[in-house]
């Protein structure tokens, strides 16, 4: 399917959050195609998660028009659920349950059909590598296998799109690897927000860079890559403007 032909399955149009005085994201438009793995980059504090709270329905803009598949979020919460999978940065797991009984938990909170149910969790235990924990409690697993767990429940319910916040955030390097890896074999839309500027060319294609809520750059991974840090790439921009 060439890119004229894909259908748009994320959009922002003029989309600002604020809180009195202070704008937390700032007329921010942008789309994502279906298929494209986007990074969205940005220092601590520049918009990033306030933008998919939005993006998922956990929080009302203040102006402009958050859209997923089409839908309009602030209009179609519900349907926006169903068509969405959202990984919060520490998403919350229940540290009692294993990931098998977590994983039925939240496919009869779903209303999923018993059959269909069984053979997601199968497919969803491959696709993240959870065969060797899958009875274990989640409390006693490692942040990387805690974040596997997180990752499967939000692709149980086959989403058309995925929203990660930070989805290696606080793990080791070999989990790193194994996360990445997981991720670029989902074969799905996915919008991820990272600070960790060296994470991009190996997961995305396309980067969103914002900075105070405003967006300030949109390309290719390489086009950021041979820079150490996002303050390097600031920096460089800066002087480039002086």
């Amino acid at each position: 399917m060439s890119d004229s032909n894909k259908k748009t399955m994320i959009e922002t149009q003029g989309l600002t959050k604020d809180y009195g005085n202070f704008i937390a994201v700032d007329d921010l438009s942008f789309s994502i195609q279906e298929g494209e793995v986007v990074a969205f980059l940005g220092p601590n504090g520049a918009g990033k998660s306030t933008t998919m709270k939005m993006l998922t329905g956990y929080l009302a803009p203040s102006s402009g028009k958050a859209m997923v598949c089409g839908l309009e979020v602030a209009n179609n919460r519900d349907e926006v659920a169903n068509r969405i999978g959202y990984l919060p940065e520490n998403g919350p797991l229940y540290e009692e349950m294993t990931p098998l009984t977590l994983l039925n938990f939240f496919g009869d909170a779903r209303s999923m059909d018993q059959n269909y149910k069984n053979q997601r969790i199968s497919e969803v235990t491959e696709q993240c590598a959870l065969e060797t924990v899958l009875n274990k409690p989640i409390g006693k697993l490692s942040r990387g296998f805690r974040q596997r767990v997180g990752m499967a429940n939000v692709l149980l319910h086959e989403p058309d799109v995925l929203i990660m916040d930070e989805p290696t955030a606080g793990l080791d390097p070999n989990q790193v690897l194994e996360v990445r890896k997981t991720i670029k074999g989902l074969g799905k839309t996915i919008l991820l927000s990272t600070h960790i500027l060296q994470e991009v060319p190996e997961v995305a294609d396309r980067v969103i860079l914002i900075n105070q809520g405003r967006l300030i750059f949109e390309g290719k991974p390489e086009d950021l890559k041979n820079e150490s840090s996002l303050d390097a790439w600031f920096n460089r921009k800066t002087m480039e403007a002086a």
